[in-house]
């Protein structure tokens, strides 16, 4: 079962680039240093964003494994410590 792409309307670089070639030199390297300028400040705060929603996740995920590890095993920890003090303690 092959999927058919999803269409979207998003503008190609390269089609905006023909379509402002009709512009001076220096005006075309203007317009597409500020395209550039954009793209990477976008991306670059779209990754951020996620890479801080992705950590957060992982943080609240590990910080709920330990604690529930902690609870599992605290318990036994302490018993076991606490006899095994007093059984030396209570041999001469």
């Amino acid at each position: 079962m092959s999927q058919q792409p999803l269409e979207l309307n998003i503008p190609v670089l390269t089609d905006v680039i023909r379509s402002a070639a009709s512009l001076p030199s220096a005006e075309l390297e203007a317009l597409l240093a500020e395209v550039q300028t954009k793209l990477a400040s976008r991306t670059f705060k779209l990754a951020d964003e996620l890479l801080r929603s992705a950590f957060a996740e992982m943080e609240a995920a590990l910080f709920e494994h330990i604690s529930g590890k902690l609870r599992r095993q605290l318990p036994e920890l302490i018993d076991a410590t606490l006899r095994e003090h007093f059984e030396t303690r209570g041999t001469p």
